[in-house]
C-alpha cells in the first residue's frame, strides 16, 4: 500500500518506468500529430507502444516496488477513500502512483494496446478497408490524446496541490516535497 511521502527527496520512479514514460509519450504524440495514418511508420510506431506497454505490464509485476501493480492497484477502496479526500480538502501526497492516477495510468495502458489490436487487425485480409474499425481506430486515438490531455493536466495540479514537481519527478525518478 502507498504511504504518504516523507520529506526530502525520495527516489521512487526507477529507469525503466521513466523511459519507458517518455519512449511512449514519443509514440503517442508522433503518431497523432506528425507522421500521417497508414504510413509504415506510423504502423510501427503503434506496435513499439504496444511492445512498450507490454513491457510495462511486465514490469508490473517484476520490476521496482513503486512499479509494481501491487503498490498501486486502485481498488474501489483506495479510489473512494482518494476521492473523499480530496473532497474535503486534504491532499495526502503518495509515494507512488495515488488511486486516481493509478486508475488513468490502467486506462492508459488499456486503450494503447487497443489502438494497436486495431490498427494490426486493418492490416490483416479479413478487416482490411472495414470502416468500423478505421472509424473505431481514430476514436481510440482520440480517446487516447483526451486521456493523455487529463493525466498532464492532473499531475500539474496534483503537483500543486501536494507541492510536488511531479512532472520533474519523471524525469530523475525522485520525488521531493521541497521542489516545486
Amino acid at each position: 500500500m502507498n504511504s504518504t511521502l516523507p520529506a526530502g527527496p525520495v527516489r521512487v520512479w526507477d529507469r525503466f518506468v521513466r523511459v519507458f514514460h517518455w519512449s511512449l509519450v514519443t509514440c503517442v504524440v508522433l503518431n497523432y500529430f506528425v507522421i500521417d495514418d497508414g504510413e509504415a511508420v506510423h504502423q510501427w510506431l503503434g506496435y513499439t507502444a504496444s511492445a512498450l506497454v507490454a513491457a510495462r505490464i511486465v514490469w508490473g509485476f517484476i520490476g521496482s516496488r513503486h512499479a509494481r501493480f501491487r503498490d498501486f492497484f486502485p481498488t474501489p477502496a483506495r479510489l473512494i477513500r482518494h476521492v473523499r479526500q480530496l473532497l474535503a480538502g486534504e491532499h495526502e501526497v503518495h509515494v507512488g502512483h495515488n488511486p486516481l492516477g493509478a486508475l488513468m495510468m490502467l486506462a492508459l495502458i488499456a486503450v494503447v494496446l487497443a489502438l494497436g489490436l486495431s490498427g494490426f487487425l486493418q492490416t490483416t485480409d479479413r478487416f482490411w478497408g472495414e470502416e468500423w474499425l478505421q472509424e473505431l481506430h481514430e476514436l481510440l486515438a482520440s480517446t487516447l490524446i483526451a486521456l493523455a490531455g487529463l493525466h498532464a493536466a492532473a499531475a500539474l495540479v496534483m503537483g500543486r496541490l501536494e507541492g510536488v514537481n511531479l512532472v520533474r519527478a519523471m524525469i530523475t525518478g525522485v520525488k521531493d516535497r521541497t521542489t516545486r
